[in-house]
């Protein structure tokens, strides 16, 4: 079965200014190269999958076709601009995912992949994973100290791999599981995305998430290799020290 992959890289990573200020942050680099050719390199390993989206805005839109330009890869990738111009007209990430399925008109399952993540663990398992079981889901990281989820990161609540709950940020979190975000989505589930943009889940990937546990059922994906969610000027510089 073909799988299609989209990245999602249509954020102003304003947190990262000065740094971010005149370039989209998956094409910073770590370890000599654009974080977006880790996670390409990744997902060069699945055969299944037969093309890549990367989605961003009419902002980097050009710098994303030139660094395309100077890029060997043996998979089709297409670059799709949003419209967006600033951080305040951004689509949110769940936005952007329903924007791309509409657009490309996706009927494939989905592997959705931040553009400012990297991570250690095998996207073939991953996605074997939810095939075994075909259902959507979350990778998700055992932080195993929930100071460090307060207030921060999207937390699941596991039963087995189902996630019977989802936080978003939480003051309290009932799990040290962390949500990446790298999701999984079978082919029978990409409808609830249009459903949960129009319920008001459109900003943060995780709200999806929560969807999916409310409406259908969403399952996750532990692993215990590193992972970078490139937030921060700290987080970056974490990320350099392991990649350099």
């Amino acid at each position: 079965m073909k799988i299609k992959a989209l990245i999602l890289a249509a954020g102003y990573a304003t947190r990262l200014y000065p740094l971010t200020e005149n370039q989209a942050k998956p094409l910073l680099e770590v370890g000599g190269k654009p974080i977006i050719e880790h996670i390409l390199e990744s997902i060069k390993k699945v055969k299944a999958i037969t093309e890549v989206l990367v989605v961003t805005n009419a902002r980097f839109h050009h710098d994303f076709e030139v660094w395309l330009n100077h890029y060997n890869y043996p998979k089709k990738i297409k670059i799709i601009n949003d419209g967006t111009i600033n951080n305040t007209d951004r689509l949110g990430a769940v936005g952007d995912i329903n924007f791309v399925l509409k657009e490309e008109e996706i009927k494939d399952d989905l592997l959705v992949i931040a553009g400012d993540n990297l991570f250690g663990f095998s996207l073939e398992k991953f996605i074997l994973f939810y095939k075994q079981l075909n259902k959507s889901g979350v990778a998700l990281f055992n932080i195993k100290d929930k100071e460090k989820i307060r207030k921060k990161l999207g937390v699941g609540i596991l039963n087995g791999t189902k996630i019977i709950e989802f936080q978003e940020k939480p003051v309290e979190p009932k799990s040290t599981f962390a949500a990446t975000a790298c999701y999984y989505f079978v082919k029978n589930d990409l409808n609830l995305v249009k459903q949960a943009v129009e319920k008001g889940y459109a900003d943060n990937s995780g709200d999806l998430i929560r969807y999916l546990v409310k409406t259908s059922e969403a399952h996750g994906y532990v692993f215990s290799e590193h992972w970078f969610d490139i937030g921060s000027p700290e987080s970056l510089a974490a990320a350099k020290e392991v990649y350099k």
